[in-house]
């Protein structure tokens, strides 16, 4: 019988000690971390590289090669990097940029220089930085200069935890239409972008800059829920379509896998 290919994970998220200290910090409440954890019914981390551990666990046990790991606040690349270390041949380290931060640069660097991440991700409607923005095209120059790739969120912003604890999101998704991303693509054709969960919702637009692109990539991660903004669209309609414009090597499989016990 001919063997199956390896099995990577192009969308995983890294949810750390400091992730879920942000959210207790957002609710404005005197609350540990434990407290969020319990409330939401997943396992409280304990530290980078046993975290680490415990997604290569799962891994095994899927049959997964390879998981990209995205750090799911900002200013958490350390603890990334510490795990990509722990298990370099298993994890690759995706790390979320906040381009409206006055260090987002310095970060940037360090996240692809000190610790070995290999994308940075950028969040334009969570963080209200556009990709028009001089301050993103800092960081694409950044990622440029050490053969890095860049994630976008394009589309609708929905962040699941977010409404399980409560909190609001003040999101601007008019800064998240995939077609902005094209003359950055353009710009810097030797930079790999990563446009997740198929546009979410903007699918039509996502198509459109991947067939002028050929630096950009679509996954294929989430519950893809936004269909129900296209009706009639099936998510097999979804991938022939996206097959037929982005061709099967630019079209990534993920998972938008996140916490534990769930794995």
């Amino acid at each position: 019988r001919s063997r199956m290919p390896p099995l990577n994970d192009s969308h995983c998220h890294f949810f750390t000690e400091g992730f879920f200290a942000a959210l207790a910090w957002q609710r404005g409440k005197a609350e540990s971390i434990e407290d969020i954890t319990h409330e939401l019914g997943w396992e409280t981390p304990d530290g980078a590289e046993q975290l680490a551990d415990r997604w290569v666990r799962e891994l095994d046990a899927k049959g997964v090669s390879r998981a990209a790991l995205i750090a799911s606040v900002s200013r958490d690349e350390d603890a990334l990097g510490a795990a990509v270390a722990r298990h370099p041949s298993r994890l690759v380290g995706f790390f979320m940029v906040d381009a409206s931060a006055g260090d987002a640069t310095e970060r940037t660097r360090r996240g692809f220089e000190e610790f070995g991440l290999r994308a940075a991700c950028l969040f334009p409607a969570m963080h209200h930085v556009g990709l028009d923005d001089v301050r993103t095209d800092r960081i694409l120059d950044i990622a440029a200069a050490h053969s890095g790739a860049v994630f976008v969120h394009c589309g609708v912003l929905s962040i699941g935890v977010r409404k399980k604890l409560r909190l609001p999101g003040a999101f601007d998704v008019r800064l998240g239409n995939p077609l902005e991303l094209q003359p950055l693509a353009t710009a810097y054709p030797q930079v790999p972008f990563i446009v997740p969960h198929f546009g979410a919702g903007l699918f039509r637009e996502a198509l459109m800059l991947a067939d002028m692109c050929p630096n950009v990539y679509l996954d294929t991660s989430s519950s893809n829920n936004w269909i129900r903004y296209l009706p009639g669209l099936t998510l097999e309609a979804v991938f022939r379509a996206a097959l037929s414009v982005a061709g099967p090597s630019r079209l990534l499989f993920g998972t938008d896998s996140s916490f534990f016990p769930r794995g």
